[in-house]
């Protein structure tokens, strides 16, 4: 008893260190991890290492690990005080260890296989969880409420299928330690019915006893050695998520940029290639631009020509496969990931907020004064809706902005730009959700607010960008045109094609 306390506290507090490291590692991990993870992996099983495995790790490996040993010392006791008492006992004890090695080994090796495979089926009933929530009110639209309550018991079924066949082997198992425990018994009475004239009465009826409780212990010790190997499948899980291929360092000390840099705002692709992931096509190939300090660049083409992956690759969300960028001279390659996006800022296509305050998702890290958000509010037209909510600053934004439209969403992102106005802007389609009479207003703010900055802009509608400095056309991931709008119009090119079909020639 008291080496089992002993043990279980050395290893209470050597456990809840490791995990706590292990949790960290993981978290740490996934917010450095390359978005080409979360294009490949599904959400649900990522969800599944936070919350089940997690859990186990947490709760279930602790209290397993200390009934191990309580069953294990409870077992060997029991053959001591046998042997102590009977010492023939000893020539059955070694063909039924060996027994009992060969069902736990069996039995263990086939139970943790279940064991993964019951996780690997899990993982989809999260996400296609997950993705209905998400979508549940495009689901009630259409009326298939039926058709995803069908889905998920599909997948359910599936997870039951891997979880059945551990429970019939646990039964397996109980069957044939029962008949060793009953073997020990047998044996323990016999050799004393065969030594009674040599044995002490007292001492044949204690070792009866504990013959008697072997049973339950044997059972529990192979159980908790089956538990205890399968639920470490779970610290193998985490841990394989924690050692996943990182982006660059955040930071790097002897390579960052002087503090106010970019000054100029100057863009150059030299000889750029990108792919999303190896293995894969490039989908920017050779690129060769410059961009100069203060123009204003629209970037157009067709669905799949690479718009939308140049500007992942200002903020390195890509990699290069060959050449690179350079803002202000500076090579992005060679600075921390840190250094480089706190000094871009982005309107993304779809608007990204978080739950809580309409301030902290302007201002997340308190850098700004109130003053200064209701200047920004009123340039991006959001001042008249917020004055209008009772908490003002402080109205609560619900999980991904659902409480606010979408061209709210837009306009708070605007906001955001204009807190930070930073020297170069990316706009990604940034007015494709807003009508055509707010996108006037947005294009005005951009072009007065962000005058001396240099700007980017995938269009949606092209007359936001006609009178842009020059225009960037792609073509399945090569620069096809690149001019001032004027001059490709009277080129009568893919960009002229574009403007026609626009109704703007």
């Amino acid at each position: 008893g008291l080496l089992v306390m002993i043990s279980s506290f050395t290893l209470a507090l050597g456990g809840i260190g490791a995990a706590r490291k292990l949790h960290f590692a993981l978290l740490e991990n996934k917010f450095h991890t390359p978005q080409s993870f979360f294009d490949t992996t599904p959400i649900g099983r990522i969800i599944n290492r936070f919350s089940k495995d997690i859990f186990v790790i947490d709760e279930v490996l602790p209290s397993t690990i200390l009934m191990f040993l309580g069953t294990f010392f409870s077992s060997l006791s029991v053959m001591i005080v046998i042997i102590c008492s009977t010492p023939i006992f000893i020539v059955v004890i070694i063909p039924l260890a060996a027994l009992y090695f060969f069902v736990q080994r069996f039995y263990v090796a086939t139970s943790r296989q279940l064991k993964r495979l019951e996780s690997v089926s899990r993982s989809p009933i999260y996400s296609h969880f997950s993705e209905t929530i998400t979508g549940s009110s495009v689901i009630r639209a259409y009326g298939r409420q039926t058709s995803f309550i069908g889905i998920s018991d599909k997948k359910v079924d599936e997870n039951q299928k891997c979880y059945y066949p551990s429970i019939v082997a646990n039964r397996w198992l109980g069957v044939r330690i029962e008949f060793i425990g009953t073997c020990i018994v047998l044996f323990a009475a016999l050799f004393a019915v065969i030594g009674r004239k040599n044995l002490n009465p007292g001492l044949v009826g204690f070792s009866l006893s504990y013959a008697l409780q072997v049973t339950m212990s044997l059972n529990w010790m192979v159980r908790m050695t089956s538990d205890l190997e399968t639920n470490i499948v779970a610290v193998e899980r985490v841990k394989e998520y924690s050692e996943t291929k990182t982006e660059a360092p955040w930071i790097i000390p002897e390579k960052r940029p002087p503090k106010d840099w970019p000054i100029e705002g100057q863009v150059d692709f030299v000889n750029y290639s990108v792919r999303y992931r190896d293995g894969l096509d490039l989908v920017l190939k050779n690129l060769n631009l410059s961009v100069k300090g203060g123009e204003k660049v629209g970037i157009v083409g067709r669905t799949g020509a690479g718009k939308s992956s140049m500007t992942l690759c200002l903020f390195r969300i890509l990699e290069a496969a060959a050449g690179e960028i350079a803002i202000d001279k500076e090579k992005i390659a060679d600075i921390g990931l840190q250094d480089l996006r706190s000094k871009l800022t982005i309107i993304p296509q779809d608007p990204v907020l978080f739950s809580g305050t309409l301030r902290m998702n302007l201002d997340p890290f308190d850098n700004y004064t109130d003053e200064d958000i209701w200047k920004a509010l009123e340039f991006s037209h959001l001042k008249r809706f917020v004055t209008s909510q009772s908490a003002g600053l402080n109205h609560e934004c619900t999980e991904g902005g659902e409480n606010l439209s979408v061209g709210q969403r837009q306009l708070v992102c605007l906001a955001r730009a204009l807190l930070r106005k930073t020297k170069i802007l990316v706009l990604d389609e940034a007015t494709a959700a807003v009508d055509l009479e707010t996108d006037d207003l947005i294009q005005s703010t951009i072009r007065t607010q962000f005058e001396d900055c240099t700007v980017l802009t995938i269009a949606h509608r092209l007359n936001t960008i006609m009178d842009y400095t020059r225009v960037l056309v792609l073509d399945k991931g090569e620069i096809a045109e690149f001019d001032t709008p004027t001059n490709l119009i009277n080129k009568k090119g893919i960009f002229y094609g574009m403007v026609k079909d626009a109704g703007l020639a």
